[in-house]
């Protein structure tokens, strides 16, 4: 007689599941390129890539400004704060110092984010979606109440 262990069929399911495991893993990092979408418009705005840095922390870069009719993007972040006046808004780092919480699968904190629009830097929290394809980016000032959120879409790889 077989064990459930010498059947094709079990064996075939416990590999399944084992991918199906370690593709979870995976989308849970928030690492890659996430297109930005104002949560004022309702646009995409840019495309940002999040890395993982060498001390472990996360940061963003804009790689692209998006356009769309009835919008002229910035080039240069004039009203930003030393070190990035008026640098080129795309390769611009504007999250940085963001690690992942032990606790709470998906969830980067205690990093900052910088608004090349208005020039101000808020607090960051990032939040990855169950499906690993949005990314919840909230910039507050003191405690997460204050502030406001945006709904990042993952761009495909």
């Amino acid at each position: 007689m077989k064990t459930l262990a010498q059947k094709p069929l079990f064996t075939s399911l416990v590999l399944a599941l084992s991918c199906s495991i370690s593709s979870l893993a995976v989308a849970a990092d928030v690492t890659g390129s996430w297109r930005s979408i104002d949560d004022k418009t309702g646009f995409a705005k840019s495309i940002i890539k999040i890395e993982k840095t060498e001390n472990g922390t996360y940061s963003g870069t804009i790689e692209k400004v998006l356009t769309h009719e009835g919008y002229t993007p910035k080039k240069f972040c004039v009203n930003c704060p030393a070190p990035f006046t008026d640098k080129p808004i795309e390769g611009l780092n504007i999250i940085w110092g963001l690690v992942a919480v032990p606790s709470a699968d998906g969830v980067y904190d205690k990093g900052k984010i910088l608004d090349p629009l208005s020039g101000k830097i808020y607090r960051a929290k990032l939040t990855l979606g169950a499906d690993g394809k949005t990314l919840n980016v909230r910039g507050y000032i003191g405690i997460s109440m204050f502030g406001r959120s945006q709904v990042w879409q993952r761009e495909s790889e």
